[in-house]
Order: C-alpha cells, then sequence, then structure tokens
C-alpha cells in the first residue's frame, strides 16, 4: 500500500483507452493528454516500425510495398502483439514525464466479452511496453462512468458504447454489471459495409479512409429531414481506371442497416435478460449511448423507436472509456474494489 502511494506520487500513472479505432490516454490530474490512431506503420523487410498514431494512419493505403500501415488490435483484441507492444510504448513514451523516477501504473479498458488468454495478452504487451503495474477494466464500467451515470445507486443504469471494433451493452446497479454483453459489430464493420456496397453497386473500389468519410459526411440510420449526397472517388473495378460517383445518404443507409440491426439486436436481448425491477426504472431513465458509433446519424433515434425507452448520448461519447479510466485511476487506491480487475 505505501509502495504503491509513493510510487503514485513519483511516476506519471495513466489511464488507457487501448481501443480498436483509437487511443486515448488520461494522466492523473492533468486529464486526457493523447487521442490518436491506432494505427502503426511498420516496414516489411526490417520489421521496424516507421510511423505510429496519426502519422501512420495518413499512410493508410498509400505505402510503397516494403511498408505496411494497419491496426494492431481488431475486434477489441490484439491481433498483432509485437506491434501493439510497439505502440502502445510510443504513447507511454509520449506522455509519460521523463523526470519522473519509475515507470507508471496502467488501468486499461478492455472488451467485457474477451477471453482469459486475451486479457494476458493486453497486460503483458502493456507490462513490456514499460508499464510497472496493469489493471484491466471492463469497458462498459468505464464508459459509464466516464458518462457519469450513477452506477453505485440500486437503480438501472445502461450503457451501449458503439467503439470502433465493438458493441459494448451493460445494465448496471449498485457498483456492479447486472447483465452485459459484447459483440464484433461497432464502427469498422460499418466502414467495411459501405466498401462492399461500393464494390457490389458501382463497381468501384475505394478505401478504407474513403469510406470512412462518406460514413461520417453523410451516414445515416434514419431518415433524415434533409436527405445529403456526396462525390465519393475511387477505382472502377472493371477497366481499373479512377472514376467519380454522387452518392446519397439514403443508399448509405441501406448499406448500413444489417450490421445496425444487429447492434439494435443485442440492445434488446439486454433489456430481455434484465431483471423485471431493473427493467422498470429504465422506463424513465432510459440507456445511454457513447463511443464512436453512437455519433452516426439517427442512432438514438431508431433505438428508441426499437425499444420505447429514453436514449441519451454522452456529453463526450468519444472521451467516456479513457475518462472511466481516469476516475478508477483517481481512487486507486481503494484497493477492495470490484470494479477493477487486477490480473
Amino acid at each position: 500500500m505505501v509502495i504503491d502511494y509513493l510510487g503514485g506520487l513519483f511516476s506519471s500513472d495513466m489511464g488507457m483507452d487501448l481501443g480498436t479505432a483509437n487511443c486515448l490516454i488520461y494522466i492523473k490530474e492533468k486529464g486526457i493528454v493523447l487521442r490518436e490512431p491506432s494505427v502503426v506503420a511498420v516496414d516489411r523487410e526490417t520489421g521496424e516500425v516507421r510511423a505510429v498514431g496519426s502519422k501512420a494512419k495518413q499512410m493508410l493505403g498509400r505505402t510503397p510495398a516494403n511498408i505496411v500501415a494497419a491496426r494492431p488490435l481488431r475486434n477489441g483484441v490484439i491481433a498483432d502483439f509485437e506491434v501493439t507492444q510497439e505502440m502502445i510504448r510510443y504513447f507511454i513514451r509520449k506522455v509519460h514525464n521523463r523526470r519522473s523516477l519509475l515507470r507508471p501504473r496502467l488501468i486499461i479498458g478492455i472488451p467485457s466479452g474477451i477471453t482469459g488468454v486475451e486479457r494476458r495478452a493486453v497486460e503483458d504487451a502493456a507490462r513490456q511496453a514499460g508499464a510497472r503495474e496493469v489493471y484491466l477494466i471492463e469497458e462498459p464500467m468505464a464508459s459509464a462512468m466516464g458518462a457519469d451515470l450513477p452506477i453505485s445507486e440500486p437503480h438501472a443504469s445502461m450503457i451501449v458504447d458503439i467503439g470502433g471494433g465493438t458493441t459494448e451493452v451493460a445494465v448496471i446497479s449498485l457498483g456492479g454489471m447486472v447483465v452485459a454483453k459484447s459483440i464484433d459489430v461497432a464502427g469498422d464493420e460499418l466502414t467495411d459495409c459501405i466498401i462492399q456496397y461500393f464494390r457490389k453497386k458501382y463497381n468501384l473500389i475505394v478505401g478504407e479512409t474513403t469510406a470512412e468519410d462518406v460514413k461520417i459526411n453523410i451516414g445515416s440510420v434514419y431518415p433524415l429531414k434533409e436527405e445529403k449526397t456526396m462525390e465519393v472517388k475511387g477505382r472502377d473495378q472493371t477497366q481499373g481506371l479512377p472514376r467519380t460517383l454522387t452518392v446519397s445518404s439514403e443508399e448509405i443507409r441501406q448499406a448500413l442497416m444489417e450490421p445496425v440491426r444487429l447492434i439494435i439486436d443485442v440492445v434488446k436481448s439486454t433489456l430481455e435478460e434484465t431483471p423485471p425491477e431493473l427493467a422498470a426504472d429504465l422506463v424513465d431513465r432510459g440507456l445511454v449511448v457513447a463511443g464512436g458509433g453512437s455519433l452516426l446519424r439517427g442512432i438514438t433515434d431508431l433505438i428508441r423507436k426499437e425499444t420505447d425507452i429514453p436514449v441519451h448520448r454522452a456529453a463526450d461519447p468519444l472521451s467516456c472509456v479513457v475518462l472511466g479510466t481516469g476516475k478508477f485511476l483517481e481512487e486507486l487506491s481503494v484497493k477492495g474494489s470490484t470494479l477493477i480487475r487486477r490480473k
């Protein structure tokens, strides 16, 4: 206890949202100090890391043959251990106070549905990247805390966190998750569906960055008061030449409906398994959506229509998980907390 306390005084302890799409870091008493894409560019021949974060994302789809820019995490878990380790090390070094006498303690948000082996991989990667001590916290709990939900009260709080690789849904009461579900359908799946839509309907090949721009600019899952259009540039699959076409938000809505339906289904499934007394609380209190996917136009309206309960978007949906890890970081001295799982 004393060692942990003194260690906290002499190191920049961190909370990390190690997301499939983005990595965010919170430092005790400083707030969010880093927000960068979870992308790494690696030299195929030497294995050397050429770029990490924003610089690496700019290389997606634009690298020469000897360099590959990719995301080392898929569906919220580590797909490439060594590259993930290098990415975590880079981010820790970027924000850590070099004058600190000790390596930092690190709290990491992880999907609720990952296995014990995957948990151990996250912890090992963080330790080898320079963390002194590693704590793992399930993302729905961290997201609910970051959204300022009253999770310690004897009433239901429901969070739907639509991230890059996973959608996390949980009903929380008295500081614990009563029902929790996690599916590998989220922002990345939505982007992939847009890529496939262009390929099948227009024979147009577009990259991940272009598809993501389409999703952000005109993507929707519920009819808009004024539908939007956008020019999309890609390569004609038949002729192999560059081509430009104009698409509407109605078309993109059709492309997105299959994965969005899976997200709606897991929300409904969670509600069906919620005990009656807690379900009654949600009739008035509703649920909160967070994560990048919650910014998709019409998502709150669609969930409200399908569940018939109020739906609210978190004040800062992109930061909920990392803010939640930060809150736990501030209270790390409370070792008996059931909300932090130390591995």
